[in-house]
């Protein structure tokens, strides 16, 4: 599962590394005006809450740091990439069906549940597929090529869709 994720970060290495910061922060797609970088950041943000919660076995996703440089330069957001990919290989693997609250905010309010954590880090990379997909959306509008032609893609999607 760490491969997985790190792999699927990786592919978001690829996409920064190919882009310019004026791409990565451009926040004029409709319907939501958000930027690549907005996504990047989001989602490294939502691990991190992982990885700063552990120790307290208390993860507060509705306390996230927000990193704005690492949504408007892509040099910023690749070594936020690479930070939470060294806090995944720092992971033990016996705490992974260690239980831990998660807390959240699903629009009526906080509310807190037990979780594992490795199902609290599938979450967060089935959060970051989602983003992706959202990424893809952006890349698209801007004209950009995608650095992969399944970018984006839940690797559940039936093979015999069409991926161009």
């Amino acid at each position: 599962m760490i491969k997985a994720i790190e792999e699927n970060l990786q592919r978001g290495i690829k996409l920064l590394e190919a882009i310019s910061d004026e791409d990565y922060s451009n926040c004029t797609i409709p319907p939501y005006y958000s930027s690549i970088g907005n996504n990047i950041r989001h989602i490294l943000d939502v691990f991190l809450c992982v990885f700063e919660g552990i120790e307290s076995n208390n993860i507060d996703f509705s306390c996230r740091k927000r990193n704005e440089l690492a949504q408007k330069e892509t040099q910023s957001g690749i070594l936020y990439c690479k930070q939470i990919i060294e806090k995944l290989h720092l992971l033990n693997s016996e705490d992974y069906n260690k239980l831990i609250k998660v807390t959240d905010d699903l629009g009526k309010g906080l509310v807190t549940v037990d979780y594992t954590l490795i199902s609290t880090l599938i979450q967060a990379h089935s959060h970051a597929i989602h983003h992706f997909a959202i990424i893809g959306f952006i890349i698209n509008q801007l004209g950009i090529e995608l650095p992969e032609p399944d970018f984006g893609y839940n690797p559940t999607t039936p093979k015999n869709v069409t991926v161009q």
